[in-house]
């Protein structure tokens, strides 16, 4: 009995170490399985949160880039970039906005012409890579194009100036009696003297039927040594107080003689028109 007592013990103890291995093996078993249900919980936590979050950023996303649009503006007669600056409340006022918009504005920030369109917002030209030695001989080339766009708006704002009147060509009459009605006409207009073609016409068939070299030697007149010439009759005084500057001083002219003949009947009849006979 005791053998087998002894016997026995060492087959309980290796069970107990078995059990014990057992059950520290179930627990090294178990830990895997908590290790692994933890750790693919985190993930699709993290998924969840994620797609919870992305439409908000994506929104915020597409405001800031609506707000930081750049915006246009037309530039109308009167304005300057000053007062353009604190419209749009520019950051760094008109300097910061002529920085942006120096290609359109020009040299001058001070000149800006109706019409332009200015980028509000629009960021300074970044400075160039090129080497020293190349930026140096590219300079003038700049500034002679500054200068011809600067040439080129002035002309274009410059006015032309308005083509003089043509000269009127010189009124021609013919050398008959029509020619010298219509000239004597023209010049009794310039000197406000009255008269129509037809009384000027009627007057001379009846005192001359037209002849310029026309002379009475018979009259009244002709006895006193002053007798009556030319197309209207006109003795040589009357002739000569009533000449009309720019005609003839020969009273057998046809021009000088009808127009001294109409100034005359003009003083004392008021008008050639008002003769209807011997005047």
């Amino acid at each position: 009995m005791p053998a087998q007592g002894k016997h026995r013990r060492p087959k309980s103890l290796s069970l107990g170490r078995g059990i014990a291995a057992v059950t520290t093996g179930g627990a090294v078993l178990a830990l895997p399985v908590l290790g692994a249900t933890t750790a693919s919980a985190a993930p699709a936590h993290s998924v969840a949160a994620e797609k919870a979050v992305a439409p908000v950023s994506v929104t915020a996303q597409a405001n800031s880039v609506t707000k930081a649009a750049p915006a246009k503006h037309s530039v109308v007669s009167g304005e300057t970039l000053s007062k353009i600056a604190r419209e749009y409340s520019v950051s760094g006022g008109w300097k910061k906005l002529y920085e942006g918009n120096r290609k359109a504005v020009g040299e001058n920030p001070n000149l800006i012409h109706p019409g332009i369109t200015l980028t509000i917002g629009a960021k300074a030209a970044a400075p160039s890579d090129a080497k020293p030695g190349k930026a140096a001989k590219a300079a003038p080339a700049a500034e002679r194009t500054a200068t011809a766009e600067r040439a080129d708006r002035s002309e274009r704002t410059t006015a032309a100036p308005a083509a003089a009147p043509a000269a009127a060509a010189p009124a021609t009459y013919t050398n008959d009696l029509d020619g010298w009605i219509k000239e004597s006409l023209a010049v009794m207009a310039q000197h406000g003297i009255p008269g129509s073609y037809e009384s000027i016409h009627r007057n001379i068939i009846r005192e001359s039927s037209g002849n310029p070299n026309a002379i009475n030697n018979w009259d009244s007149n002709a006895v006193k040594g002053t007798p009556s010439k030319g197309l209207l009759q006109v003795i040589d005084p009357t002739f000569q107080a009533y000449h009309v500057p720019g005609t003839s001083t020969d009273s057998y002219d046809p021009v000088a003689n009808i127009t001294a003949a109409c100034n005359y009947a003009a003083d004392r009849y008021g008008s050639i028109d008002n003769v209807f006979g011997a005047y």
